[in-house]
């Protein structure tokens, strides 16, 4: 089968079509047939040598990004139980690994990693939800914020932002968000509640709003310790990018990896129901073919993309 990976670190041109074995799913996995793989800022980690001393442990090079993934159930492996069939459109999570990677044609996965799609999504836009959706609900789970409660978010025109003040709303939370100007109609469209200007000094803009604190906070911009002056004692702070710095005033510092969720099938599948039920906005930026997947690298870098970029197979 063809993959897109990097014999090689650095930028974007190293992304190349390579040929791997095809998969064979093993005892609790099923074979995907990958129609679209959504592009995403951790993908980056994986070509650019940021994961390099985990990634040489794992195989050789070539290493294949990604982690979302939709198309069709292709077969299923031996000892799995699921109400999926074969010939069904599915989406998927994926943890890359070495040449395990999103950006490939065909995938074997554990059965738990994958959901049926959205009814009524195409390939490309049921595959911006898996990775993305599951972290915004891993985050906002840790939290375990009551309703009525006020969730700050930062970088809430990205993808992972627009997911957590979607699902924060659907769970009954006033929402704090901050946006550029252009940003803040797509903000206060996705249902944030108050929306402050974006920039270094947000954590003002916060608790000019809500002078006792937010009860919890999403990071998607990855401000780190800059904003734990607008969370209230006691409150809690969802880190998305391993931030371990020790929080003041008793607030918990929850670490936020996607591999605690990566295999749990049941709240995909509610991601699937939120996102038929009109409650989850499934952003496609461009589509691009993927043989073009360091074209969307390079723009994706570049910033200021609304939506994901979506490589097609």
């Amino acid at each position: 089968m063809k993959a897109i990976g990097a014999h090689r670190y650095g930028g974007p041109e190293v992304l190349e079509v390579v040929e791997l074995p095809d998969p064979e799913p093993g005892e609790g996995e099923v074979l995907v047939r990958v129609r679209a793989a959504a592009v995403n800022p951790t993908d980056t980690y994986v070509r650019n040598g940021d994961r390099e001393r985990a990634q040489r442990k794992q195989s050789p090079p070539p290493y294949v990004p990604g982690m979302d993934v939709a198309g069709v159930l292709e077969a299923i492996g031996p000892g799995v139980d699921t109400a999926l069939s074969v010939g069904d459109r599915v989406m998927a999570v994926v943890v890359p690994n070495g040449h395990h990677g999103a950006y490939s044609e065909m995938l074997a996965l554990p059965v738990g990693s994958v959901a049926a799609a959205p009814a009524g999504t195409s390939h490309v836009e049921a595959s911006t939800l898996p990775m993305n959706g599951l972290t915004a609900r891993l985050a906002l789970d840790l939290l375990a914020l009551e309703p009525g409660q006020v969730l700050g978010v930062t970088g809430s025109a990205g993808a992972l932002g627009g997911y957590v003040i979607e699902l924060a709303k659907a769970d009954g939370l006033t929402v704090i968000a901050d946006a550029s100007e252009k940003d803040e109609a797509l903000v206060r469209k996705l249902g944030a509640d108050i929306v402050v200007r974006r920039g270094d000094d947000v954590a003002d803009g916060f608790l000019a709003e809500v002078p006792d604190g937010v009860h919890g906070l999403v990071d998607g911009s990855v401000q780190d310790e800059a904003l734990f002056p607008a969370i209230r004692d006691g409150g809690g702070f969802a880190a998305v990018r391993g931030f371990r710095g020790e929080a003041p005033r008793g607030i918990q510092n929850h670490q936020v990896w996607i591999t605690a969720y990566a295999e749990e099938q049941a709240k995909l599948d509610r991601l699937r129901e939120q996102a038929e039920a009109g409650q989850l906005t499934l952003r496609v930026a461009e589509t691009i073919p993927a043989a073009q997947a360091a074209e969307a690298h390079r723009r994706l870098e570049a910033g200021g993309t609304r939506g994901r970029f979506v490589l097609e197979f």
